[in-house]
């Protein structure tokens, strides 16, 4: 499966010691990531992955595009609540991607744990099936 990593600034830690946590399961799929969140991923694992711009440089737009063309499977966003983001507009648009085209999303470390358990059980294998717009399906 394809899985995006992004998070804000004030979550990277917590994105880094989740990627540490779960890299037994990480390690099996392809990895996505806007810029600085995957550079810090990779430093602290054995995980490889395809690094984006960063958000606000288009990085979301660009794990956006793979989510309209069905070519994201699962999408880690670690959002900080708190702060304001001067790129909310495109935050907002990659979270309704994933409402329109049924990708599963967490914005936070406690969804994140769940879904990378479910997806460890099989329990997300539905997006395999899922057939893209060129008629072809997931492998």
């Amino acid at each position: 499966m394809n899985i995006a990593l992004i998070a804000h600034d004030q979550k990277k830690d917590e994105m880094v010691q989740f990627a540490v946590a779960f890299e037994p399961i990480l390690k099996d799929h392809r990895l996505f990531s806007t810029g600085t969140t995957g550079k810090r991923v990779m430093n602290e694992t054995n995980l490889q992955v395809h690094r984006y711009q960063s958000g606000p440089m288009g990085g979301d737009q660009q794990i956006g595009a793979m989510i309209a063309v069905n070519e994201m499977d699962l999408v880690l966003f670690f959002k900080d609540p708190l702060t304001a983001q001067p790129h909310e507009p495109d935050i907002s648009a990659l979270i309704r991607l994933c409402d329109v085209y049924k990708v599963p999303l967490a914005t936070n470390i406690a969804t994140g744990e769940i879904l990378l358990k479910g997806l460890e059980r099989g329990d997300l294998s539905w997006r395999n099936v899922i057939e893209k717009k060129d008629g072809t399906k997931d492998d």
